[in-house]
């Protein structure tokens, strides 16, 4: 008995559904979030930017209604936990995240809303010198960089948030940063708490 030829929009959904189930797989194993680039490379048929969005849109969809939610952050697309599971978590890890000083917290405040900033507009703007180390554990941390220079006498570096910040702050553009005020107070839970929850879904490749 002769098949039934399936009709254009059949094969499209039959397509689409493959490419779901691709980009889900490659997203839970990695290792962080996942540009449109990197995932296109992924495919053997080229892929057009719409067509992986719609794609990646349905999957996010797929999802809802779950513990593990797809997102999209600065830095790309990844899986992680939900907020609301994050105390079932918790017992599994016990492990707190690294606590970080009211100067560190304020200097990263000041440069992600002034920002670019040298070192001296932010202790202008605290009113208190900035401590070499400090600068140094928001690089180390991947939440600071050097954007440029100041043409002023000795040029001192201009610094500014990375993408790494926005996604570990669950951001995807500077725009969508809290109120000020409401940034000072909450910070320092909402880094733990995106770490935290960024770091137990990770999916580590096998050790060797």
């Amino acid at each position: 008995m002769a098949r039934k030829p399936i009709s254009a929009e059949q094969a499209e959904a039959t397509q689409l559904g493959e490419i779901k189930r691709i980009l889900e797989t490659v997203l839970l194993a990695g290792s962080g979030p996942m540009t449109l680039a990197e995932l296109k490379r992924v495919f053997e048929v080229e892929l057009s930017n719409d067509f992986l969005r719609r794609a990646l849109e349905e999957l996010r969809s797929d999802w809802q209604g779950r513990g593990v939610e797809l997102v999209q952050l600065a830095e790309g697309w990844r899986f992680q936990t939900k907020a609301d599971y994050q105390r079932y978590l918790d017992r599994l890890n016990p492990e707190k995240p690294p606590r970080y000083s009211r100067a560190t917290l304020e200097t990263l405040a000041v440069i992600a809303y002034r920002q670019p900033v040298t070192r001296g507009d932010v202790e202008e703007i605290r009113g208190v010198a900035v401590n070499t180390q400090i600068v140094r554990t928001l690089e180390e941390r991947g939440w600071i960089e050097v954007v440029g220079h100041k043409e002023v006498p000795g040029r001192p570096a201009l610094f500014g948030t990375t993408k790494q910040f926005l996604s570990d702050l669950g951001l995807r553009a500077l725009s969508e940063l809290p109120p000020l005020p409401e940034m000072a107070k909450d910070l320092a839970k909402d880094l733990a708490h995106d770490l935290q929850a960024s770091a137990l879904f990770e999916v580590s490749p096998p050790s060797e």
